[in-house]
């Protein structure tokens, strides 16, 4: 009675040892590092040594190094060490490198061959930035309309319908020359897009137009999804390494820099809203649509109304120099390209202007509350006479270093869907998050012996056995996490502390339950048989309504309690298995098959 059959036994090890394996990485420890990796393509090996052999001459010595996923880790003694490191490669590298700092496993090679790797750390624990950004969804959707206004008069024109076409507000008004031009206006418009309201206007010779309350929505999520990718796109361009870009609710962004400390070059690039238009200059003044716009050059300029080419038609931007200044070299798609090649051809030896256009956030107060909108701020950042005919690639000029370096980085990365507005912002040193772990690993020792010494002075063999299952259940809870790379916070400590408390539990019902069945007088062997059995249910509801409110939690939350969710629920899986089938196999293994009188529980 009570033994397992042999796979039990074997299933039993086979977890253990295979916990034990991906938990050994996290003994090791990580290094202060920099990860090196292309901008295109892969880095060649003169590089590399060029690389090493300055950082040797500056005295800077590498702990160990090596190559993942086509990017070079360099692992330093210290983070002095790697911030000199960092700042010597970051100006060696140039544009073709990106450099950014990191921490670096430090586990034995045959280890990483196998692809197991330490946990991974979130920002509370490794230090960084945490930026978070709300969507403007009213600009964005302000910003589709202008779009379909834009389309509406393209549509029209091709027509040959005369009209005019405003946006107030969520309505774009169209107002027609002839009344026979109606039935084909509206026509046009619901062949731009079929599930547009189109409502009358004010008079027979006009009609009103409106997006849907599902169009709304979508316009919503797809801004605020674009905007993801984009702020993705420019950190990457930023040389941050793990990145975690995530939505927070309706119309937030959640923005977590591991190692950065200086928050301000991140939050400058991030939440940008630069953008460029190319148009013509007006050279007999202001009128008939032409308007002038404020110019760093000097006096305003007068621009005419349509526009070359935009930022959204450029799929490439780089930094560089033309003639001894600095410049952005732009290259535009075939489309962009099409329309800048015959304008460029009818209009040699007159002006062409870049207009760069930012949003900024404004405040109003409305029935006693504080409202903010977006309002677009214009600036001439370059006037040039049209010499001779080109296309899709041209250089800008009149920019300072910097600027052209940043231009280029937002129109390489892609103009945001909306403007994005910072609400909240929080710096971790790495010597905070350094504390954090020691504190919380503090906690769970201090816990963890707590425990062990009260279950072996209360239950004996059987406290020890209890003992022995909780220390395996923190190692499977570290090689869990290990294998999934979920990033460990602070509060994932709490989950951890949690579960050890929870394993324990599962135990104490137990062996309460064994007590019990030898004080009615049941045989030993029977007395074990029965407390397993008998103690099962309880033990499994408790953790089944506890998974479940983690389950709630991890649907529901946000950023740490995300953390807290997903090590408790790991938890619960390991402590069930450590706490009814192994340390049930070892107490089988000890006494099962035996004719015993008494029992040291």
């Amino acid at each position: 009675m009570n033994q397992f059959p042999l796979w039990k036994y074997l299933l039993v090890l086979g977890v253990v040892i295979f916990g034990v394996l991906t938990a050994l990485p996290n003994f090791y420890g990580t290094a202060p590092a920099i990860q090196i990796g292309a901008t295109t393509g892969t880095l060649t090996e003169s590089t590399l040594t060029e690389f090493r052999a300055r950082l040797a001459a500056e005295g800077l010595s590498i702990e160990r190094d090596f190559v993942r996923d086509d990017k070079v880790f360099l692992a330093f003694p210290d983070i002095d060490t790697q911030s000199a490191a960092y700042e010597l490669l970051d100006e060696l590298g140039g544009e073709d490198v990106r450099v950014a700092r990191t921490l670096a496993p430090m586990q034995p090679d045959w280890l990483m061959n196998m692809g197991l790797e330490p946990m991974s750390l979130g920002l509370d624990l490794r230090g960084g930035v945490y930026l978070l950004f709300e969507v403007d969804l009213e600009a964005a959707i302000e910003k589709r309309l202008d779009v379909y206004a834009t389309e509406f008069k393209i549509g029209l024109s091709d027509e040959d319908i005369r009209r005019r076409v405003t946006r107030t507000g969520d309505t774009i008004t169209v107002e027609l020359r002839r009344l026979e031009d109606v039935a084909a206006a509206r026509r046009i418009v619901s062949q731009i897009d079929p599930d547009l309201q189109i409502l009358d206007g004010r008079s027979d010779r006009s009609f009103r137009v409106r997006m849907t309350e599902l169009q709304v929505r979508e316009r919503q999520t797809f801004a605020v999804e674009q905007n993801i990718t984009t702020m993705r796109n420019r950190v990457d361009a930023l040389g941050v390494a793990e990145p975690v870009i995530q939505r927070q609710g309706v119309n937030r962004i959640v923005v977590q820099l591991p190692g950065v400390q200086d928050p301000q070059e991140a939050k400058r690039i991030l939440s940008a809203t630069a953008t460029l238009e190319f148009r013509l200059v007006e050279e007999g003044g202001a009128g008939g649509g032409a308007r002038p716009f404020p110019s760093r050059l000097g006096p305003d300029v007068v621009l005419k109304p349509d526009v070359i080419a935009s930022g959204d038609q450029i799929v490439d931007a780089s930094a560089g120099f033309s003639e001894g200044q600095p410049a952005v070299i732009i290259r535009l798609d075939a489309v962009g390209g099409a329309r800048m090649l015959d304008t460029t051809q009818e209009n040699v030896n007159k002006r062409m202007a870049v207009l760069f256009i930012e949003s900024e956030r404004k405040e109003r107060i409305v029935d006693g509350e504080v409202t903010y909108f977006s309002q677009p701020k214009y600036d001439v950042i370059n006037v040039a006479v049209i010499r001779g005919v080109f296309s899709n690639q041209f250089n800008i000029t009149g920019l300072t270093t910097e600027e052209a370096r940043d231009l280029s980085l937002l129109l390489k990365a892609g103009a945001l869907a909306a403007p994005l507005y910072e609400v909240g912002e929080q710096t971790i040193g790495p010597s905070r998050g350094q504390d954090n772990i020691d504190r919380g690993f503090m906690a769970i020792q201090i816990g963890f012996l707590a425990v062990v010494i009260f279950m072996a002075f209360y239950y004996r063999v059987f406290g020890v056995i209890a003992d022995l299952a909780l220390l395996t259940n923190l190692v499977l809870i570290v090689g869990a996490l290990s294998l999934l790379q979920a990033a460990l916070t602070l509060p994932g400590i709490a989950g951890i502390v949690l579960t050890v408390g929870m394993a324990v539990d599962a135990n104490v019902l137990i062996f309460e339950r064994i007590r019990e069945e030898l004080d009615a007088g049941n045989s030993v062997q029977g007395a074990i048989h029965s407390g397993y059995e008998k103690a099962f249910s309880s033990i499994a509801d408790a953790n089944i309504t506890t998974f479940i409110a983690a389950l709630v939690l991890f649907m529901f939350g946000t950023g740490p309690v995300k953390g807290f969710a997903v090590t408790l629920s790991i938890g619960i899986a390991t402590s069930m298995f450590t706490a009814i089938v192994g340390t049930r196999a070892v107490v089988n293994l000890i006494y099962g098959g035996r004719k015993l009188d008494k029992l040291a529980v």
